[in-house]
């Protein structure tokens, strides 16, 4: 029986590989003039896949690190990303295949930092095109924007769809990858971009034929403004490739790799090629996938791991993987395909760290690591994203306070002290609304706000921190319902969120407990909330409308609208001349 394996040679392809050293040593090596054998018809044809995804338009290095093993029971962190490494590290890798094809797995573009933002993502699409991207599936943050300015990132052009001016540097020609999107479907009942594609490399009776699917998760209208979506619906994602491999393979695919905006998370030591514990919205959908699909391609997690999934033929498990965000990682899959019984017949998968320069974090500084690659940033792309973030920096560079040290995010499901400030900050913005309460989604912090050894910060660093422009809305709750909202934070439906609240209000999480009663030691000002109280409760729009799945805040009455919360965050931090880091607990996750 032959059966996929991660790395290790299985029965006919270690036959097919000898036959074809035995071909091979009828030729000399090297010589001029040497004479070609023809590869065997039934040998293998090796097709690099080479994939990433969550870029958020990350066009420089984004100062993160990812965690490996040191080899000595430790973890050892290893600075990576930024799009002109993410470029040599992909031309390497293609210098080592005849054929490959690169994909990405959704939110390529938004939330992104300054440089791309300020543009509207213009440079990201144009960046993402010169790094020889091909296919990449719709994300829910390809949406944040809306559906028309969606699809000007493909087609290009200078409408304006957005507050802000498109084309402020150049034309803005569009994206030269292809976005494929097969479960989001107009009025019409087609999809937004085609559903799927097909690559062929090689000739004859050796060409081998790769089908593609690309999809985004179900649960993109619980992520994004309904109001810019209002057009489309999402499909269930196993249904929907069910349906698509069949008209692949109808087309003569002979493997089929799957991209899907939906991902699962690791238990256990950091390690990028680990599947320990694996745990998700990912899952579900490989339990319910037909025969026929190859392998998956995830995102939406920000996690790394690469998997062997068993699907409805024992025989053909799935391989699925992930290589993180922000392009620190990237996903190098090995498939042989016999072209004569038009299959996959092994495929492997690593991830590589993308490692960059080294930087300083909360937590301190991030040296180079022996145990990465090292690669040299390449020059075009660093030439072009310096245009970029030469005309941002007007912006990033302007002072906005002085913070007493560094904010970082909490471990996991919390906010820690930057949930914690920026709390503080949008309660302090709308107390003219009433407010007496602030709370924020730890998921919607996208970086840990470290400012210079004077303690200066700057726009660029708390842009980093919030990039979405959410305004902030501010609306009359129970005190019942703020613990119901609290409570779909950790109510097994998706991933934990213990939402962090402003100075007042503490609270206690017993995963022991049932769903619903999760919530304990609700206090607001040192005195147990009153379930039929009613408060005044800020958050920003994106959790008004019910994001993250918090659709209790759906509910809230008398709604006023207020500043942004970068607005917010920035006034804040001006409102004294050294702020304080508010360090205390005031989520207990047990």
């Amino acid at each position: 029986m032959i059966r996929a394996s991660l790395g290790r040679p299985l029965g006919l392809a270690a036959a097919v590989a000898l036959a074809l050293q035995l071909a091979a040593c009828a030729a000399p090596q090297g010589s001029a003039g040497a004479v070609s054998v023809p590869a065997l018809p039934s040998a293998p044809v090796e097709i690099a896949v080479l994939a990433f995804n969550d870029f958020h338009g990350n066009l420089e290095a984004p100062r993160q690190s990812v965690g490996m093993p040191d080899g000595q029971g430790g973890t050892a962190q290893v600075p990576a990303g930024g799009a002109a490494w993410l470029a040599s590290a992909l031309d390497s890798l293609r210098a080592r295949h005849r054929y490959s094809l690169t994909v990405a797995a959704g939110d390529l573009i938004s939330a992104s930092p300054l440089a791309s933002s300020l543009f509207l993502d213009e440079p990201s699409i144009e960046v993402l095109s010169r790094l020889g991207l091909d296919f990449a599936a719709v994300g829910n943050h390809e949406f944040d924007r809306g559906t028309r300015e969606l699809l000007r990132m493909q087609a290009g052009g200078c409408e304006k769809l957005t507050l802000r001016e498109p084309c402020q540097l150049e034309r803005f020609a569009g994206a030269r990858f292809a976005y494929l999107a097969a479960s989001t479907l107009t009025a019409s009942g087609a999809p937004l971009f085609p559903a799927s594609a097909i690559r062929t490399f090689g000739t004859g009776a050796r060409a081998v034929r790769v089908g593609v699917i690309g999809l985004t998760l179900k649960d993109t209208p619980t992520l994004v403004n309904p109001a810019g979506i209002a057009d489309l619906t999402f499909a269930d994602e196993a249904d929907t490739i069910n349906a698509e491999v069949p008209r692949l393979k109808a087309q003569g695919a002979d493997a089929v790799v799957v991209l899907i905006h939906q991902g699962g998370k690791t238990s256990g030591a950091a390690d990028p090629n680990g599947c320990a514990g694996l745990d998700g919205g990912i899952l579900p959908i490989l339990r319910r996938l037909a025969p026929g699909v190859d392998v998956v391609v995830s995102g939406h997690t920000h996690a790394d791991y690469v998997c062997e999934w068993p699907a409805a033929d024992p025989a053909r498990p799935v391989l699925l993987t992930s290589a993180g965000q922000y392009g620190k990682e990237l996903t190098e899959i090995t498939l042989f395909v016999d072209p004569a019984h038009h299959r996959v017949i092994t495929r492997s998968a690593r991830n590589l760290i993308v490692q960059s320069q080294p930087f300083t974090s909360a937590k301190g500084p991030v040296a180079l690591s022996p145990l990465a690659d090292q690669y040299a940033p390449r020059t075009d792309i660093a030439a072009y994203v310096q245009r970029y973030v030469d005309a941002a920096n007007a912006f990033a560079t302007r002072p906005v306070g002085q913070l007493s040290g560094p904010a970082g995010k909490g471990e996991g499901a919390a906010g820690g002290p930057l949930g914690n400030l920026i709390a503080d900050a949008q309660l302090a913005a709308t107390r003219a609304a009433g407010a007496q309460i602030a709370l924020m989604n730890p998921f919607g912090i996208r970086a840990g706000l470290v400012p210079a050894p004077d303690g200066t910060v700057t726009f660029g660093d708390i842009y980093l921190v919030q990039p979405f422009g959410n305004a902030l809305v501010t609306e009359t709750l129970t005190g019942a319902e703020i613990k119901a909202a609290l409570e779909q934070g950790f109510d097994d439906v998706g991933p934990d969120q213990a939402l962090a609240p402003s100075a007042g209000l503490a609270y206690r999480v017993d995963r022991r407990q049932h769903a619903g009663s999760r919530i304990t030691a609700l206090t607001f000002g040192g005195k147990p909330l009153e379930p039929a109280g009613r408060y005044r409760v800020t958050m920003n729009g994106f959790l008004a409308q019910g994001g993250d799945g918090f659709t209790v805040f759906k509910a809230g009455r008398d709604a006023v609208t207020g500043p942004t919360d970068i607005e917010a965050l920035e006034g804040w931090l001006r409102s004294v001349p050294r702020l304080d880091v508010p360090l205390e607990e005031r989520v207990t996750v047990g």
